[in-house]
């Protein structure tokens, strides 16, 4: 059966889904935004503030879980505008390390929740490695 997580915070904002799903050994996390956690408000600062806040809810979401960015194999990327890709990228590569860099999609987006400039969404496997 799934298991469907979703912490306190996230919780406050009433939204219609879950922070994540668990089966078997697999969490498949939902999009992630730069919001403020357990707000409907995006960080100020231009895409690389929306992006490290972006990584830093996927990370609390792992961590919520006992995972790290090592557990995460495969992310998809939505963006507003392609053309802050490298603004994107120089923040994304920062939080894996070198040698797992997870399989990724990514795809610009006619429009984003709350007016966002990237989502991302991700898988992380959950079993021993």
């Amino acid at each position: 059966m799934p298991q469907f997580i979703t912490s306190p915070a996230a919780k406050a904002t009433n939204l219609p889904f879950s922070q994540a799903v668990r089966v078997g050994d697999i969490l498949y996390l939902s999009g992630a935004l730069g919001n403020v956690p357990g707000t409907l408000e995006l960080v100020t600062g231009g895409m690389e503030a929306e992006a490290r806040q972006t990584m830093e809810n996927i990370r609390k979401v792992l961590n919520d879980n006992s995972l790290t960015f090592d557990n995460v194999f495969k992310c998809t990327i939505m963006m507003a505008d392609m053309g802050k890709w490298t603004g994107f990228n120089k923040v994304y590569v920062t939080y894996f390390k070198p040698d797992r860099l997870p399989a990724r999609s990514a795809f610009g987006a006619n429009g984003l929740a709350l007016g966002a400039q990237v989502e991302v969404e991700c898988m992380a496997y959950m079993g021993k490695s």
